[in-house]
């Protein structure tokens, strides 16, 4: 005998449509907290050392930092993100480049970022798909994983670049902080008013 399938009801067998995927413009929607890697994003990924007596490890390391990203951090303030590093490495050089762009998280020497990531977005009072994270290397996949938006710079593996919701035009220590800044700001439709603010009386005043 043959099953009738009342109307509106569903037959167990029948399959279920899958969630339709958000779109990277969606995603970014939602983003009010910007955490990133810092060698490869927000520098090019070169590391640089001059031996020294004076340290306890025998060597000063220095990094190159791009002026551009350092006006994004004040165009992400005036649109109200928030902004942070996660990196695995310990550096003077960076702990003195986030006070000078008066970043809100500063994580350095993390071995876990995943579980960094979600700290620091309870921290800030969000959930994770509030959150966006920025990488180049496998190391930052597990973050990406688990942000609301993955972005990955133009200079990352293949293997990252496949699992971002947004690639970069220009790769890290080129800008790419910058890219990321404006896509999220364009996206939630509020690029003109943070771009004519930034440019108005005062704006020389903030840090690049």
């Amino acid at each position: 005998m043959a099953l009738v399938e009342k109307p509106g009801v569903r037959h167990p067998s029948a399959k279920i449509p899958a969630m339709p995927k958000l779109s990277p413009q969606a995603r970014a929607r939602r983003i009010k907290l910007l955490l990133f890697d810092v060698d490869g994003v927000l520098t090019d990924g070169k590391l640089f050392f001059l031996p020294s007596g004076a340290e306890p490890s025998g060597q000063i390391e220095f990094k190159g930092f791009h002026a551009h990203d350092g006006i994004a951090i004040s165009l992400a303030r005036i649109g109200r993100l928030k902004t942070g590093l996660i990196t695995k490495r310990v550096s003077a050089t960076v702990a003195l480049r986030a006070r000078d762009l008066k970043l809100d998280f500063v994580q350095q020497g993390v071995n876990h970022k995943r579980s960094c990531f979600l700290e620091v977005v309870a921290k800030a009072g969000l959930r994770p798909e509030q959150a966006a994270f920025v990488g180049d290397d496998i190391v930052d996949l597990p973050p990406m994983r688990a942000a609301g938006l993955a972005i990955a710079v133009k200079n990352a593996r293949a293997e990252v670049k496949k699992e971002a919701h947004y690639l970069t035009p220009r790769a890290g220590g080129e800008g790419a902080l910058r890219d990321a800044i404006e896509f999220i700001f364009k996206a939630q439709g509020i690029w003109k008013r943070v771009f004519e603010e930034y440019v108005g009386e005062g704006s020389l005043q903030r840090s690049n």
